[in-house]
């Protein structure tokens, strides 16, 4: 083995499936100078012995403590990184209102670079406690600041995936946010698309620029219809909202006669590189031409549960081919933790499948089938969100990065209820997923390099 390479030796658990988990038990993982996860060993192997006389007592080794676990990093495919300042507020009125009250005002208040380098800085930083190793943004309509927050989860060691916002209606959107117009909304994306491909190229775990139409209703058909086309020229990533809200929705069909996903693609906006947030209200033929363009759905049931007026049939969904991942979709969604919305993902499916209406009979009160499991929304934050992505991470398996988690449980101050040293790993696992806290993410691992300790 080459000597540059670091040796970790510990129990980690991965996605098998989408429905089943791996459980590795006190393997070693290799991980190369790139970042990447060069070879497992499991403790029958031949190598097993060797490789740790080789490397224990070095500074390359290092050994989970008992009690302690590794789990892929999180992959969070929705943040409005602006929005971390009002996290917490005005989630009891309409999307619309919301928007227009709360979050264009303070969109609008990052054209100061210097109170966008505080938010910023606190929102990779906040993530990465969480163990969000992997994030797609949505910024602001600034080019400066949306590069800055490129700049920052370069600099911390993050993969962020940013995305400078499109706003170009000036019918839609209020005069003191939007893009000048048209030409400069175009020209600056494709500026921010050049600038942060080339930060890129001096950042290990990678920086990726999205072409960002914020959604339909702020965008003209000039402004979606360039922004297809620089997706196309620069192989870029894609990400809006789509058919989020009964509003949302409803506002798309006025306008084209036609779902969101229809009027998407036909600018050319659906390719194997988009993402679209919520997707609450797709029927059947906007699945399939999801599954067929490859564009993934970005799920998030925190922020459904306040904004959606609806519940995503992820299953019925997920069962069709599409790639699903979960997002946190700050601060429609209150909380940075994945594992909050690993929670609800599960809360929310059941809510569907047995419905909540105790005046109906209990056989038509929900929508059979529904329901997913802890394993299954475990799989959409890592490596549903990695599918989604079309990149090497949300697993713990050969040729993937070194994109994890070192979960504590027998953190002092809030120790995991394990009593019985022999517990099930199977177990352990599903009390780990439904009780972690920020606490108990003892380190965060991006790229083979430690970005978080606590």
């Amino acid at each position: 083995m080459d000597k540059h390479m670091q040796l970790f030796q510990g129990t980690a658990f991965s996605s098998k499936s989408s429905k089943e988990i791996q459980i590795l038990k006190d393997y070693l993982f290799c991980i190369n100078t790139d970042g990447m996860i060069e070879k497992i060993v499991a403790p029958e192997d031949a190598d097993y012995q060797p490789l740790l006389d080789a490397y224990q007592g070095t500074s390359s080794f290092h050994r989970l403590a008992d009690g302690q676990y590794f789990l892929p990093g999180f992959v969070d495919l929705h943040v409005h990184a602006p929005q971390w300042a009002q996290s917490g507020t005005a989630l009891d009125i309409p999307l619309y209102d919301w928007l227009n009250t709360y979050t264009f005002p303070l969109e609008s208040k990052f054209s100061d670079l210097d109170f966008a380098q505080k938010v910023y800085d606190e929102v990779v930083s906040t993530l990465l406690a969480n163990g969000t190793t992997t994030a797609l943004y949505f910024a602001t309509v600034h080019k400066e600041a949306s590069l800055l927050l490129a700049e920052i989860c370069a600099n911390k060691g993050q993969r962020g995936l940013v995305g400078k916002v499109v706003m170009d209606d000036p019918e839609q959107n209020p005069e003191y946010y939007r893009d000048a117009d048209t030409k400069a909304a175009l020209a600056d994306t494709e500026e921010f698309i050049i600038a942060v491909q080339e930060l890129a190229k001096s950042t290990k775990q990678g920086v990726y620029p999205v072409v960002t139409p914020r959604f339909i209703p702020s965008c003209t058909d000039e402004g979606l219809k360039g922004l297809g086309e620089l997706a196309a020229k620069y192989d870029t990533y894609v990400q809006s909202h789509c058919s989020e809200s009964d509003w949302a929705h409803g506002y798309v069909q006025d306008r084209y006669n036609k779902n969101d996903a229809f009027a998407l693609h036909d600018f050319g906006l659906l390719r194997d590189k988009s993402i679209m947030a919520h997707c609450n209200f797709l029927d059947d033929p906007d699945v399939d031409l999801f599954a067929q363009t490859g564009t993934a759905i970005a799920h998030c049931p925190v922020s459904n549960a306040y904004f959606a007026n609806s519940v995503i049939p992820v299953a019925h969904i997920h069962s069709k081919g599409v790639e699903i991942g979960l997002r946190s979709d700050i601060s429609g969604g209150f909380s940075p933790s994945l594992f909050d919305n690993i929670r609800q993902a599960v809360i929310s499916s059941r809510m569907l499948e047995d419905g909540v209406n105790t005046y109906l009979p209990a056989e038509e009160r929900g929508v059979p089938g529904s329901r997913i499991t802890i394993h299954e929304a475990f799989y959409l934050a890592t490596a549903g969100g990695g599918e989604s992505l079309s990149l090497p991470i949300g697993r713990i398996q050969e040729n993937y990065t070194w994109d994890v988690q070192v979960i504590d449980t027998k953190c002092p101050s809030a120790k995991l209820p394990i009593f019985d040293e022999n517990e099930d790993l199977q177990d352990i696992f599903q009390k780990i997923m439904y009780l972690a806290r920020p606490e108990h993410i003892r380190e965060v691992w991006v790229q083979g390099e430690k970005v978080h300790s606590r």
